[in-house]
């Protein structure tokens, strides 16, 4: 089990960033093994770059790149990436399948999120697209 949700690993410091081609905007750097669990055909892929980056912007079509120019896109992807959708059941958390109206209609479930985690039965390093842990993903009390 991953320590993906402890507290360091949800401070939001991420020292290794790169400018997405697709908006010129920084990024923070997500692991090979991430990207491995969410592209279609894995078993087709071949990294070429060292390092590589998740794009959250929901009007770019890009959502990982390398810092070899290297891009996937939405359409490379068998999972759809929540953070660059706008309908109503993308999913905040993707351990537990919690969409954007299971909690807009039942805010608990964040509480939920947050019991499993703090037990240890979160896998965000994997099963979120951007490689971090799900509960920054949810609303936050003032937007």
């Amino acid at each position: 089990m991953s320590d993906c949700c402890s507290s360091s690993g949800c401070d939001g410091h991420h020292p290794h960033k790169h400018r997405c081609p697709g908006n010129g905007r920084e990024y923070s750097e997500v692991s090979a093994r991430t990207i491995a669990h969410h592209i279609k055909d894995a078993w087709t892929w071949q990294p070429a770059g060292r390092r590589y980056f998740f794009c959250d912007d929901p009007d770019c079509e890009i959502v990982y790149f390398g810092d070899d120019g290297s891009t996937i896109r939405k359409s490379q992807l068998r999972t759809r990436v929540g953070l660059k959708e706008r309908s109503d059941d993308s999913l905040l958390c993707y351990c537990f399948g919690v969409t954007k109206t299971d909690y807009s209609v039942n805010p608990a479930t964040r509480d939920f999120v947050v019991a499993q985690t703090k037990a240890g039965l979160c896998s965000c390093d994997t099963s979120n697209p951007s490689g971090r842990c799900c509960l920054k993903d949810f609303p936050t009390a003032d937007g």
